[in-house]
Order: structure tokens, then sequence, then C-alpha cells
């Protein structure tokens, strides 16, 4: 599925329609509220799990924090970046690069926070990850039973505790990372996210995707190989919070802090 740049990001952009008027009906646009965004350490956004592998601690990604007011909310990012001023400011911005949506992802987590209209918005830490990934693979299992599952986004408590659940050959992982692909982790192969997503979706009953792809771009066109091949998902963390409860998709996160 080769996808028009209009369309590459049209979900995202139809969030940004509707939290523009949840803004706007709350009075927040104009006001002079200030959004501050910046870049946690590893340490600061996970702090000491037992693993040391998460792609935060390689390097490879970052939390950014944005604070409105009284609240404060998280989103992953590889492409990290600090903004300060009015949320009107923000929702002006270009959606075209992953640290521009990271921002207003940021930003739109943190808002919808202060509203009271989402939770789970600060990231799990130390040994919430493991307890998270647990949880994932159970309520997959009790849910849909012993089903092939694909996971997309290298999540390594995550894929471990899928590949344990549901066995090395009912399980499937992609990543977007060159050094991680080709390699083989918990008994899967990684295959390549740029060119391999529609494979392991139309092979898989059941995606699990990290929310991140809202970010990094990816998640239009992952989504509309799922809604083509008819398959279920669950994308998971606090970058989806407010996405998610605006549109409508599923998401799980259990160990998500407020």
């Amino acid at each position: 599925m080769v996808m028009e740049n209009s369309d590459r990001h049209a979900i995202i952009e139809r969030s940004r329609s509707q939290f523009a008027e949840i803004a706007e009906q709350n009075g927040l646009l104009d006001t002079e509220i200030r959004v501050l965004i910046k870049t946690l350490t590893p340490e600061e956004a996970i702090g000491e799990p037992g693993r040391r592998d998460f792609p935060i601690l390689e390097g490879v990604e970052r939390v950014i924090e944005a604070e409105f007011l009284d609240s404060k909310a998280h989103s992953f990012t590889d492409s990290p970046g600090e903004f300060s001023g009015k949320l009107k400011e923000i929702l002006d911005s270009p959606l075209e690069t992953s640290r521009e949506r990271a921002v207003y992802i940021a930003a739109l987590n943190v808002a919808l926070k202060h509203l009271k209209l989402i939770d789970k918005t600060i990231h799990c830490k130390d040994d919430d990850p493991e307890v998270c990934a647990v949880e994932i693979a159970d309520h997959i299992y009790k849910k849909w039973g012993k089903i092939k599952v694909g996971l997309i986004g290298l999540n390594p408590a995550i894929a471990e505790r899928l590949s344990e659940t549901f066995g090395s050959e009912n399980f499937m992982i992609n990543d977007l990372n060159p050094e991680k692909i080709g390699k083989i982790r918990f008994g899967v192969k990684v295959s390549d996210g740029r060119t391999m997503t529609e494979d392991l979706v139309r092979r898989s009953d059941v995606v699990v995707l990290t929310g991140t792809t809202i970010v990094n771009g990816t998640f239009d066109e992952i989504y509309g190989y799922i809604n083509r091949y008819g398959k279920e998902y669950i994308a998971y963390g606090v970058t989806f919070a407010g996405v998610s409860h605006l549109l409508g998709f599923n998401r799980l996160c259990p160990c998500g802090r407020d």
C-alpha cells in the first residue's frame, strides 16, 4: 500500500480538528497558558527496570514531557525537541516531521488530561514494564485464545511475554531500527517494518502496536492494513492516549501513571 502524503497523517489531522474544538470550547486557545515540553533522561522516564534492552535505554527513543497548568503527560519519539508557548501555536503548527508530531501529541495528551478526559499519560517505571507485558499477553489470551500475534515495534518485555504465551511459531515482530532487523529475538526473526508490515498484519490474528506509530508517521498505513484484512488490534502505551480517546481506537496501557 503506497500512501499519498495527504493520507499519511490523516488520522492525526482528524484528531487535531477535534482537539481544536475542545480547546476553544474550554477557553484554552488564547489564554496565557504556557506549554513546556522537555526531553527526559531515560532514568527520569523509565526508572530502573530489571532489563536494559528497552529502546529508550539504548538511546533510540526519548520521552518528552508536557506541562500544562496542573498536569503532565508524555510522548515517545526518536526526534525529541522542546517548545514553549501557547497551545494555539501548537494547533497551528505543521505535523510533517516526527518532532512536530511528538510535540503535538504531548500537548494533546496533557490538555485532555487537564480536562479530565483521559488518564494514564505518564510512562511506567521500574518493574512496571514487565507487569504491563504480562497483562497485555493475558488480556489477549483471555479474549481470543491461542492465536497468532504480530508485534509492531520491538518492546522487549512485551515481545518476550507474547512469545512465551503464544509460542514463537505463532508470534511475529517487526521494527524500524536497522540494528534490530534480521536478529533473532525470543525465538523470532525481526522483520523490516518498512517493507514487511502488510505481511505481518495479514498473517496475524491480533496486531499489537506501539502508540509511537502515531508519532513516527506509520499508524495510518498500519491501520489501513488492519482494516483491509479484518484483523483485531491493540495499541499500547501513553503516547496514544489522546488520539485513542478522540477517535475511538483500541488502547491498552495497564501500568501508565497519572
